[in-house]
């Protein structure tokens, strides 16, 4: 064999052995897609891995007094759109970079039907800290007011054909996108890092959304939500793309410029207010309160590094036609228990569906074994980590919360009602729309039994330490 054929026949061997380890999946991968009278439950906890569990069917109760978690499919509360995460550009030029049959497979186990099944991605619009370059569709040296520069060639480099090859694997994803900064030159002090916007530009920035929507649209992704701005209470002290919106600036932009300009253009896309910290939940209700915003929002975008989920709760009680959106909360990858925190993860979801979020959405979908691409001052993880000099995969523990909820609560499902306080225990519950029943439950805690009732039945559960548990019934 000369060395050009012994190049090539070790590329295609390591490409063919890639594929298979791809191929295998996580162990003990089980599939929550169907409805069945059977009680079905999955276990994640020490060495396992979202793995069937036999447990005893639901009884019939005992007239006993009962001391544990109570499930009412009476009480019903928000839909879900769905579990996702975050195509940023430092992801989609690490799935880009793979071969073709390898990502393939990824991006099935991921968002696919026989996957994690996520359905649920967010976008930039423009660059991020989680990108190679800090970039708009606009890096105009002197003012542009009329977008005669306007171009998103950065993204069908390497993004739009990523989102596309999601799409092919799941075409129901939901896409959402967020800016970080808007152009240099519509800002205060002419730099992506940091700084606030100009009010002057309001017009031309409502038309830079009207073209990036439609470009999008043109190149085969359809973006059905927008926020203003990803954490409009920040400029990030400079340290990478971000931009300041006052309270005043984010609804008169959104009321004049951005609801009008969305109407005239006869697109669809829905608009989220905030995308940034529960504690802001004041700021929210105040422009809630605004009759001449409020038409134009649809929900409110949340992240939970600031502040407690219940402010989500607080916003509903007071503008229950809004809807909650969760979008964004990643690891940290130099976390000791960056693969193995699955139950605080777990435990950090109930308490978003618990009151009233309709997505979860992660971070980075894929960074390297450093965090990387990154031109920001901050360490985060993958959704899955790809190693950049063996291609090796390492799932995180959030990828392992996701799998007991995005393998068995489908879009359209009703959060329902789960009564009663254990001490380290968390649950959350809902009620497909195909009719079957999810119950998830997280131990962060030592191992306990736990019982629970339906509708006139119970069961009992053993709870290891740090575990979730998800059952599935009709």
């Amino acid at each position: 064999m000369n060395i050009s054929s012994r190049r090539v026949f070790i590329k295609q061997a390591a490409t063919a052995a890639a594929v298979l380890t791809y191929a295998r999946g996580p162990a003990g991968w089980g599939l929550a897609n169907t409805a069945s009278s059977k009680l079905h439950a999955w276990i994640t906890t020490g060495e396992d891995r979202f793995k069937e569990l036999v447990v005893e069917p639901w009884r019939a109760a005992t007239a006993a007094a009962f001391s544990g978690v109570e499930i009412d499919p009476s009480r019903r509360f928000q839909s879900i759109l769905g579990f996702g995460g975050a195509f940023t550009d430092a992801s989609c030029y690490l799935l880009s970079r793979m071969e073709p049959e390898p990502r393939k497979v990824l991006l099935e186990e991921l968002v696919g039907a026989q996957g994690l099944q996520l359905s649920v991605g967010r976008t930039c619009i423009g660059s991020s800290d989680y990108s190679r370059s800090a970039y708009s569709f606009d890096d105009s040296t002197a003012p542009d007011p009329e977008l005669k520069n306007f171009s998103i060639a950065h993204d069908r480099e390497y993004i739009l054909p990523m989102l596309r090859e999601a799409l092919q694997a799941n075409p129901e994803l939901f896409f959402f996108s967020s800016p970080w900064s808007p152009p240099e030159w519509m800002k205060s002090g002419n730099s992506l890092l940091g700084g606030s916007m100009r009010k002057q530009y309001f017009a031309s920035y409502a038309q830079y959304f009207i073209k990036f929507l439609e470009a999008y649209r043109s190149e085969g992704v359809k973006v059905g939500a927008v926020t203003t701005q990803n954490e409009v209470d920040t400029d990030q002290d400079g340290r990478m793309p971000a931009t300041l919106w006052g309270q005043e600036y984010e609804g008169g932009f959104i009321k004049e410029f951005l609801g009008p300009a969305l109407h005239k253009a006869s697109l669809d896309t829905k608009i989220w207010l905030l995308d940034h910290n529960y504690d802001l939940w004041g700021r929210v209700e105040d422009q809630l309160s605004d009759p001449l915003l409020a038409q134009y929002i649809d929900g409110v975008a949340w992240h939970g590094y600031a502040g407690t989920p219940d402010a989500m709760t607080r916003v509903h009680s007071a503008f229950p036609s809004k809807n909650a959106y969760w979008t964004e909360g990643g690891p940290d990858i130099t976390a000791p228990d960056y693969a193995t925190d699955w139950a605080k993860w777990s435990a950090t979801y109930a308490g978003i569906l618990n009151n009233w979020a309709r997505t979860v959405v992660a971070w980075n979908l894929v960074l390297d074994e450093n965090g990387n691409p990154n031109i920001g001052p901050f360490k985060c993880g993958g959704v899955v980590t790809l190693d950049s000099k063996t291609q090796r995969i390492t799932r995180s523990g959030q990828y392992w919360a996701f799998a007991h909820y995005s393998k068995a609560v489908r879009r359209g499902a009703r959060v329902i009602a789960t009564k009663g306080t254990l001490p380290g225990i968390k649950h959350a519950a809902f009620a497909n729309p195909d009719g079957s029943y999810v119950l998830v439950v997280t131990n962060q805690g030592e191992e306990r039994e736990a019982g629970f009732r339906f509708e006139g039945s119970t069961l009992n559960l053993n709870l290891p330490r740090n575990s979730i548990i998800t059952l599935q019934w009709s």
